[in-house]
């Protein structure tokens, strides 16, 4: 990430009991305001352009609501993984500052079945927090956890935790850059 755009703080949890990891990321993302942000986050048609680890991203009324279904691309010769979920975004006020809270929680439903040869992450959770930095861009506070299944070797957790969220991030802002929507 270009630190004239962007600072990060990348804090990674061990849950010693479960082996996994928790992640909480802190930053500024500097040419992103808060609602453009938050429009380019939730665009899952177009976060499939700019998103290389997307394999298949869609939503799909099951049981009155709104799940997505997201399949996610891993490095040979692990399998790839996917999540079924329900996500919500609420804007609120809060001292007089307007922030946009993005909740996502893995589920289950029949619609949706397992594939063969993709693994479930069944346990899954999001939660991402935007704001005004005060200028033009975005304070960012997300917390993530999920359990990926499967003898995950620790190469590719500290990949992960080094480079992915990383990457992630950067890719995000670009994608605001060039975000084809007025919000």
């Amino acid at each position: 990430l270009s630190l004239e755009t962007t600072w990060l703080f990348l804090l990674i949890l061990y849950l010693q009991e479960t082996g996994l990891y928790k992640y909480k990321v802190f930053g500024v993302l500097e040419d992103c305001p808060p609602a453009l942000l938050a429009d380019v986050y939730m665009d899952l048609d177009y976060r499939k352009q700019w998103d290389q680890n997307v394999c298949e991203l869609y939503e799909k009324r099951c049981n009155g609501e709104t799940v997505v279904y997201w399949e996610v691309n891993y490095p040979f010769p692990m399998s790839n993984r996917d999540y079924v979920y329900i996500r919500q975004q609420k804007e609120l006020e809060v001292e007089g500052q307007k922030v946009y809270v993005i909740l996502a929680q893995s589920t289950s439903v029949p619609q949706l079945p397992e594939k063969s040869g993709v693994i479930r992450v069944k346990q899954y959770e999001q939660s991402l927090a935007i704001k005004s930095d005060g200028k033009k861009g975005s304070k960012v506070f997300m917390y993530y956890f999920d359990n990926p299944g499967g003898l995950i070797p620790s190469w590719i957790i500290n990949w992960a935790a080094e480079s992915g969220i990383p990457s992630f991030l950067s890719g995000l802002v670009q994608a605001c850059r060039k975000y084809p929507k007025e919000t």
